[in-house]
C-alpha cells in the first residue's frame, strides 16, 4: 500500500518547527520544542509571554495526556501565588486550558481517553488531589488544584466555567471514533460540572497553518463620525466614534475583546461597581443625550497616526490605555445585544495621541490610569528605571519586555527576551538569596514595596541588572535543553543554580549590588554550570524532588553546605 504523501501545510510547518527549533537553541528535541510551539499558537490571543507558556508546560512522565495547562480568570493567567487575592466581577469567566500536542501525522483515541481518565480524577472536588499524587506529576496536580481552589474562592461570584480541551498535531483528518471519544468526554465534564461550557478542538495542520500565520494587527482603520480635531502636532486628534464602530475596533473576528489593545491599561476590569453600573446604565438607556456627554472617553497611544480620509484614520500599534471600563462595558453590552449595532447613533470621545517619547509614553500611562486609587505596583514598569533598563539591554543584544510582548512580536529570539517579573526573580535570588521566593511567588514580587524599592530604587546600577539577566538567561537556556529534567524539575532548581554559579564564582553566599558590578560573566562556562546543575538536582531529589522542596525557605541552606559556605 503506497504510503499517503503529506500536504503542503504539512510540509512547511515541519521545515517552520525544525527551523525554530534549531534558532532556539533551548530546547533538547523537536518534539519538545513542539509542546512550546503549540501552546504558542493555541494561546496566541491571550499574549501569553514566552515565560507564561513555559510555565504551564507539564508534559513528560505521569501527565495524563497533557502537554500543556493553564488557568485563566477573564482571558488572564493565573498562578498559585495571586490564589489569596483573586477576585472576580459576577459573571466573570474561569477557564481550565488543557493541550496535548504530538509531532505526528494523525490524531489518535488514547489521548481522549486519558482526558476522560484525568477528568473523572482531578476535576471532581470529592476525590482529594493528593490521592493521586503516584498518578500524576506535581506540576499536573498543582494546576488542577489551583483549578479547584478559584472554582472554591470565587463560587459567590457567579462564575461562568469554561473547560477547552485542544489536541494539537500535523493531521488532516479526523477518525469518527476519535470525534465519539470527543462527545464522551464532553459528557463526562457535564457529569461533574453540569452547567459548565466544554469544548474539545482538534487543530490539525491546515487550522495550525492558520494560526502561525495570523500575527497580531499592528495597523488598523478606524472609522470616525466627524472630522477629527487635530491638537497641536500633525499627530494628535480629538474625535467622536460611533459607539458601534468602536465595538467592531475592540472586538476580534471571534467576537472576543482584543486584549493586546488593553496590555498598557494598568488598571483591570473592575466589575459591577457603581461607576461601570453608570456607564451600563447610560448604554441601556433610551434618552436624548449622547453617550459621550455623560462619559470621560478614551485615550488611544499608537506609533503612528495617518489621516486615510477626513473621517478616517490609520492606527499603528494602537494601545488604549485609559478606558478599560468603559470599552469592557461597550463590548459587553453589544455582545449581548448585537442586534442593536446597525441602528446605534451614539458616540465615543476618543483622544489619539503619539508620544514623541518612551518617557512621554510612560508619563501618559501613569496620569491617565492614576487618577482613581490604583496599587502603586500596578504602575511600576512606567518608573523610569525601567526605561533605562530597556534601552541598557537593547544595546548590548538583550530585550527586557517592559512592554509585554513587544520584541517577541518583533521576532526577537525567545533566549534573549528578559520579562520583567524575570529579571526580579534573578534579583531576589543571587542578591536577597531567596530563591525559594523567586520560586513561589513568579506574578506578585513586585508588589512588595521594600523589596522593590531595595531593588530599583536604591540601587539603580543598570550594569548589574544586565550581569544578572544575561546569566540568569543562559542559566535558563541551559536547563531548557536538559532532557533528564521535567518542566516542573527545571522550573524548581533554575534560581538555585543561578545563586550557585554567582555564589561559587564570587566565593561568597551573601552577595551585593558592588559584588555583581564586578562580576565577569564571561567566567561563567557551560561546564560550571552544569556541574552545579547535578550537585544541586540531586540534593534537590534526594529531599524529595518536589514543588514543596524549591519553596522551603530551608533548600537555600542546604545549597550553602553543598557550596560549603556555612
Amino acid at each position: 500500500m503506497a504510503t499517503r504523501s503529506l500536504t503542503n501545510n504539512q510540509i512547511l510547518l515541519k521545515e517552520c518547527i525544525e527551523a525554530e527549533f534549531n534558532e532556539s537553541q533551548t530546547y533538547n528535541s523537536v518534539n519538545d520544542y513542539f509542546e512550546f510551539f503549540a501552546a504558542t499558537h493555541v494561546l496566541k490571543n491571550y499574549n501569553l509571554n514566552d515565560d507564561e507558556i513555559d510555565s504551564g508546560i507539564v508534559g513528560g512522565g505521569n501527565d495524563g495526556g497533557c502537554d500543556g495547562l493553564y488557568v485563566f480568570l477573564n482571558d488572564s493567567l493565573v498562578t498559585v501565588d495571586q490564589l489569596e487575592s483573586l477576585t472576580a466581577a459576577r459573571g466573570s469567566v474561569l477557564t481550565l486550558f488543557v493541550i496535548q500536542s504530538k509531532n505526528t501525522y494523525s490524531f489518535n483515541e488514547t489521548t481522549i481517553m486519558k482526558w476522560k481518565t484525568i477528568s473523572e480524577n482531578l476535576l471532581s472536588m470529592s476525590n482529594p488531589i493528593n490521592s493521586f499524587s503516584g498518578r500524576y506529576s506535581e506540576d499536573v496536580l498543582d494546576t488542577f488544584q489551583l483549578f479547584r481552589d478559584a472554582v472554591t474562592k470565587l463560587v459567590r461570584s457567579q462564575l461562568k466555567i469554561h473547560i477547552q480541551f485542544c489536541y494539537v498535531s500535523l493531521a488532516t483528518e479526523l477518525h469518527p471514533n476519535v470525534e465519539r471519544q470527543a462527545q464522551e468526554l464532553k459528557s463526562c465534564i457535564k457529569g461533574i460540572y453540569p452547567s459548565a461550557d466544554t469544548g474539545v478542538c482538534f487543530i490539525g495542520a491546515d487550522e495550525l497553518m492558520n494560526l502561525y500565520n495570523s500575527n497580531s494587527e499592528t495597523s488598523i482603520n478606524l472609522e470616525l463620525t466627524d472630522r477629527p480635531i487635530g491638537v497641536g502636532r500633525n499627530s494628535d486628534f480629538v474625535a467622536l466614534v460611533n459607539l458601534a464602530t468602536y465595538f467592531r475596533f475592540i472586538t476580534d473576528e471571534n467576537g472576543k475583546l482584543r486584549k493586546t489593545f488593553f496590555e498598557a491599561n494598568v488598571r483591570d476590569y473592575q466589575g459591577k461597581n457603581s461607576v461601570n453600573s453608570s456607564i451600563a446604565d447610560s448604554l441601556a438607556s433610551q434618552t436624548n443625550e449622547d453617550f459621550w456627554w455623560l462619559n470621560n472617553g478614551v485615550t488611544i497611544l499608537a506609533s503612528k497616526i495617518t489621516p486615510v480620509t477626513h473621517r478616517e484614520l490609520l492606527l499603528v500599534d494602537p494601545e488604549i490605555v485609559n478606558g478599560l471600563q468603559t470599552s469592557t462595558e461597550i463590548f459587553t453590552y453589544f455582545s449581548a445585544n448585537s442586534h442593536l449595532l446597525d441602528a446605534e447613533n451614539r458616540n465615543l470621545l476618543v483622544r489619539f495621541i503619539v508620544p514623541e517619547t518612551e518617557e512621554s509614553r510612560d508619563k501618559i500611562i501613569f496620569a491617565t490610569n492614576n487618577q482613581t486609587n490604583i496599587p502603586k505596583s500596578s504602575l511600576r514598569v512606567t518608573d523610569p528605571i525601567h526605561l533605562q533598563i530597556e534601552m541598557y539591554f537593547r544595546s548590548r543584544g538583550l530585550y527586557y519586555d517592559r512592554r509585554k510582548n513587544y520584541y517577541k512580536n518583533q521576532k526577537k529570539k525567545s533566549k534573549d527576551i528578559v520579562a520583567v517579573s524575570f529579571l526580579a526573580q534573578c534579583l531576589i535570588s543571587v542578591i536577597l538569596r531567596k530563591p525559594d521566593y523567586a520560586r513561589a511567588r513568579p506574578s506578585t514580587l513586585l508588589t512588595d514595596n521594600d523589596i522593590y524599592a531595595f531593588l530599583y530604587e536604591e540601587n539603580q546600577n543598570l550594569d548589574v541588572y544586565f550581569k544578572v539577566a544575561s546569566v540568569g538567561k543562559r542559566v535558563q537556556n541551559n536547563l531548557k535543553a536538559t532532557a533528564e529534567m521535567t518542566p516542573a524539575e527545571r522550573s524548581d532548581i533554575l534560581f538555585y543554580l543561578l545563586y550557585a554559579v554567582f555564589a561559587t564564582a564570587l566565593n561568597k553566599k551573601d552577595i551585593s549590588f558592588e559584588d555583581c558590578a564586578a562580576f565577569d560573566p564571561s567566567l561563567v562556562t557551560d561546564e560550571a554550570i552544569n556541574a552545579l546543575k547535578s550537585t544541586i538536582y540531586e540534593k534537590y531529589k534526594e529531599l524529595g524532588g518536589n514543588g514543596r522542596v524549591a519553596k522551603s525557605g530551608d533548600f537555600i541552606n542546604k545549597i550553602d553546605a553543598i557550596l560549603q559556605f556555612e
